[in-house]
């Protein structure tokens, strides 16, 4: 699906007074996709005909990502992100859900579990499915134009970024048989030009720090979750593949892991019907 067809199906959220784009779309349970960086709700559009043949498909762009706001002076995190997500669902009448997440978006996941433990109301997630991200930060395996943006540079490197620059950086982290086309690797350009984004890039880059300082509360969210897991990983990833997979395995009692092989960060990109299947049976006998 093109962007310009993509953005056409969107609705408008205000979130403390700025414009959330989001896709609501389908009918039966409730399916929250949460993205990753340095993308968008887009993501899914792969999985989108199919997902929503059988959910109320819920997918926002992030604030400072994709089609949605990218205040300069906003205070970007995690956190934030994840009372986006429960302000936008309370906002749709939505109490429970199933999640769908990916890279960023993990991190977003499990501050929502970690909420879920620690409070009796608001927001239930019924299961989670994680796609490719750093769900333990001492194995996440940050890509050089990552730690440029941390340092004092970043806000240099991300005036003069090119597109040719961009795209190259951000097919490396594919599978080598499974890079993304000129044309989607347009789009992602787009979606980070859209409103001057990539200016907001080292702020939201800050989210590596922050992954660290939950580290603890969020690993006990994966060790003690309410619901059913289940870790879908692109198993060619250089960030948080294979790698992630295996520690996945030692922390969390009773692992449920579905390796890719051959597949890099982007599962839903590359093997969009693989990604289906390990995630369609999953939910369906976790959730219900």
């Amino acid at each position: 699906m093109d962007l310009d067809t993509w953005r056409a199906g969107g609705r408008i959220f205000l979130y403390r007074g700025l414009e959330v784009l989001y896709r609501d779309e389908g009918d039966g349970p409730a399916l929250l996709c949460i993205h990753g960086f340095p993308s968008a709700s887009w993501d899914w559009h792969k999985l989108w005909p199919a997902l929503t043949a059988r959910f109320r498909v819920i997918a926002p762009d992030m604030l400072g990502f994709g089609l949605s706001a990218k205040p300069i002076h906003y205070a970007y995190s995690l956190r934030d992100q994840a009372d986006l997500h429960e302000a936008l669902l309370t906002t749709l009448g939505v109490a429970s859900v199933d999640v769908l997440a990916h890279d960023y978006g993990d991190s977003v996941a499990q501050e929502l579990l970690a909420r879920q433990r620690e409070r009796r109301d608001g927001l239930r997630l019924r299961s989670v499915c994680f796609l490719n991200g750093g769900l333990f930060p001492e194995c996440h395996r940050p890509r050089p134009a990552q730690t440029l943006l941390r340092s004092p540079l970043g806000p240099l490197l991300a005036r003069l970024i090119s597109e040719r620059r961009f795209a190259a950086g951000f097919a490396e982290v594919f599978g080598p048989h499974t890079r993304p086309s000129p044309d989607e690797l347009h789009t992602v350009w787009l979606l980070n030009r859209e409103h001057d984004g990539l200016r907001v890039a080292p702020k939201l880059i800050r989210y590596l720090d922050e992954r660290r300082q939950q580290r603890q509360r969020w690993v006990e969210a994966l060790q003690h979750s309410p619901v059913p897991l289940r870790f879908v990983n692109g198993a060619e990833d250089p960030v948080s593949g294979r790698h992630m997979a295996d520690r996945y395995r030692e922390i969390v009692p009773a692992p449920d892991v579905v390796l890719l092989e051959g597949i890099g960060h982007y599962p839903q990109l590359e093997a969009p019907q693989r990604v289906l299947d390990a995630f369609l049976p999953f939910v369906a006998t976790a959730s219900r």
